[in-house]
């Protein structure tokens, strides 16, 4: 059964622990903070501890190791000469500090810097391993400048300077001889294209000789020209007798030669005349154009006579003699003017087959001088490509020898290497890199504290890990006076946070909501030994007398009771002899100096007293306790000690869990409460006893104004002390 399922104290009532509200209002970060600094208060000696431990061990490796020096020098981006061809090594600027850097730890570079200085007699020191002494290098660049500063750090000051200026010397020597190595393999490849240009140019200036000794350009481009131009007149004279066979043809089929008017032979002989030239090559005679004339003047005279003259007249007879041989003599021209159209139709086709067979032999003469005009150029310009990219190789060989013996140097030395300086930065490294481990272990410990600690520390701990059952708190405060009776509340009492908790636990005993009515025999208990169980059950029984209310004080620890000690009272007769004889209830109560406060005693040690509370007397007297007082407090045995307490819980109105800071673990605290909630018994709630009174959480109760005179100055010394 969970432990949040404990009864909660009704919000209406003004009975809450005091700090509880607060402790609510806070942020759950703001609570793992606190519960931090709790823990690092507590155990602040660890982080002390573990730092000096790890100082000592970095001082112990510090003192294991040589001394460390620097020295450094500088080197500068010089001045580039551009040539007008570009011809200039190239390098990544972007990258360029990390590859100087790069190539200034490389073992190429660390091996030439040690053969310089065997070569100039510079004694290299060996380390354990015979090895040459090892020394750092690092690079840097200030802002916006072309100053590059390098660093050396090793243990032998001399060594390291000499090895800082050959270093430098070496990376110089290594950038030459890795430019003339590039500029001897881009001779040698561009040599070997030069080569083969020139092979190409000599083949093409071959084959254009060849040609050019073959064929004549300018015979070829003037039969080009000539026979351009003639081709043209034949297409245009092949066009004119298209259009005169197309004439031909509509004078055929139009009949032009047919009719024996003089309009007619008109037409004919215009149409032979368009196609001859003349009137004569058409054949016909003046003769027959004359007869058409006259036959048209006897056919008027005819008419013009025949309107007086009979047709049988001698002239009438005349006439028609002549209009017929007139007529004969047109038919004959009708038959010789068709056999003129035939002829010149069938001549017509002749010449125009002959043009069109002239034609297609002046264009494949066109032709073919065009190709060879055509090949001819494109020799030339496979020519003249050969020669443009020979020239191009010849320039770039002289630009590549030019960079090659020129010296293209991008770095200089500016500064050679300072003496070297003793240097304590890896010393402080080693110190703070100590001090940062050890602090991070004792809080990496303290961590782990607080992970695998589940005492309770706060209120806010409480409710998250057994649910909002607190019903009250009692802060842990400095008693005063000497005697047995400092840690009862007392009347007056200068303790005034103390004694205001007991009151606040007094009203949420008398206005808790619980069904069917307020608990009125109320036991308390707690998980373990030494958790202030029977501190409380006593101040909250003096408590509730000094408000007037009839209280019973049973101390129900059978096992090792010793409430009697604190009020000063007799142990015996108690509660065991009550148990075993019922009819000694009178004699067993005692009363103290506190109104309307009862005592009962555990009474004389039992082998097993446990088994009392199965007594049926039990029932009997805690009715009669019931019937005489308002409340009766039980101050039980713990859960895990004995079981005494989950035994009486069942039989009593309500139970009440005392729980102490910084010492009842969690798990422990909820096994008990699932075990009292198994047995059946009814758990009021939760107090949180010794709560801090100094922290700033536990504000309530604190203001002096409201406390009495006599005991202000207690209270504002007692705040002082602590």
């Amino acid at each position: 059964m969970p432990v949040s399922n404990l009864p909660v104290p009704s919000p209406d009532q003004d009975y809450v622990m005091a700090s509880a509200g607060e402790e609510a209002a806070a942020t759950g970060s703001a609570f793992q903070v606190q519960r931090v600094l709790g823990f690092l208060l507590q155990y602040w000696w660890i982080p002390l501890v573990t730092l000096l431990l790890g100082l000592g061990l970095a001082v112990a490796v510090i003192l294991s190791r040589p001394p460390t020096y620097v020295t450094d020098a500088s080197m500068q981006e010089t001045v580039k000469l551009q040539l007008p061809q570009g011809g200039m090594f190239s390098e990544d600027v972007q990258n360029f500090v990390g590859t100087l850097t790069e190539l200034l730890k490389s073992g190429t570079l660390h091996a030439k810097a040690l053969a310089q200085l065997q070569n100039n007699h510079v004694a290299v020191p060996l380390g354990q391993d015979g090895q040459p002494l090892p020394v750092s290098i690092r690079v840097s660049q200030a802002s916006k400048s072309s100053v590059f500063t390098l660093e050396a750090t090793g243990s032998n000051p001399a060594y390291i300077r000499h090895y800082l200026d050959a270093l430098m010397q070496a990376y110089l020597e290594y950038e030459k001889t890795a430019r003339q190595v590039v500029s001897l393999d881009t001779l040698t490849s561009i040599d070997e294209l030069v080569k083969k240009y020139e092979g190409d140019l000599r083949n093409a200036q071959d084959r254009l000789t060849a040609f050019q000794m073959s064929n004549n350009l300018a015979v070829l481009q003037a039969e080009g020209t000539v026979s351009g131009s003639y081709l043209a007149r034949l297409k245009t004279e092949l066009s004119d007798l298209e259009m005169q066979n197309k004439l031909l043809k509509a004078s055929l089929a139009a009949g032009e030669y047919a009719g024996t008017n003089a309009n007619n032979v008109a037409v004919g002989i215009s149409s032979a005349s368009s196609l001859d030239g003349s009137a004569a090559s058409s054949g016909i005679s003046p003769e027959i154009q004359t007869a058409f004339t006259d036959l048209e003047t006897l056919k008027i005279q005819q008419q013009r006579l025949g309107k007086v003259l009979k047709p049988k007249h001698p002239k009438m007879v005349r006439l028609a003699a002549q209009i017929d041989r007139a007529q004969k003599l047109i038919e004959a021209f009708q038959h010789q003017r068709l056999e003129q159209l035939i002829q010149a139709q069938a001549d017509n086709r002749i010449k125009i087959g002959q043009i069109q067979a002239a034609i297609k032999e002046y264009e494949s003469k066109t032709v073919e001088a065009n190709a060879r005009i055509a090949q001819a150029d494109r020799l030339k310009q496979d020519v003249l490509h050969a020669q443009s990219v020979c020239d191009s190789l010849s320039t770039l060989v002289q630009n590549v020898d030019i960079s090659r013996n020129i010296d293209q140097q991008t770095l200089s030395i500016l500064d050679p290497a300072s003496a070297a300086k003793r240097s304590h930065s890896k010393e402080v490294s080693l110190a703070a890199a100590g001090g940062v481990g050890g602090l991070g272990l004792g809080f990496g410990i303290i961590v782990l504290i607080m992970l695998l600690d589940d005492r309770f520390t706060s209120v806010r701990e409480v409710r998250d890990k057994l649910g909002d059952g607190v019903v009250g708190g009692v802060p842990e405060v400095k008693s005063i006076g000497n005697g047995d009776g400092s840690m009862l509340v007392q009347e007056g009492d200068g303790r005034h946070i103390y004694a205001e908790s007991y009151r606040n636990l007094r009203s949420a005993i008398m206005y808790i909501a619980a069904e069917p009515e307020r608990p009125r025999v109320i036991l308390v208990t707690s998980a373990l030994p030494g958790e202030g169980k029977s501190t409380v059950a006593a101040n909250l029984a003096k408590t509730l007398a000094l408000g007037g209310s009839r209280v019973l004080l049973v101390d129900a620890d059978l096992r090792k009771g010793s409430l009697n000690e604190v009020f000063g009272l007799l142990p015996e007769p108690g509660l065991s002899e009550l148990l075993l004889n019922p009819a000694t209830l009178h004699e067993t109560i005692q009363t103290d100096s506190v109104p309307n406060l009862s005592f009962i005693a555990a009474g004389a040690r039992l082998a097993n007293p446990g088994d009392l509370f199965l007594h049926p007397a039990l029932t009997s007297l805690l009715a009669a306790w019931r019937a005489q007082f308002d409340y009766v407090i039980l101050d039980g045995t713990p859960v895990f000690a004995a079981d005494d307490a989950t035994t009486l819980a069942p039989k009593v109105d309500g139970t009440l869990f005392v729980v102490r800071r910084r010492f009842s673990r969690a798990r422990q605290v909820r096994e008990a409460i699932e075990l009292l909630l198994r047995r059946q018994a009814k758990v009021l709630g939760v107090v949180f006893n010794r709560i801090d009174a100094a922290s700033r959480s536990h504000y309530y109760y604190k203001y002096a104004a409201y406390y009495p005179r006599t005991a202000r100055h207690e209270a504002r010394q007692q705040e002082t002390s602590s």
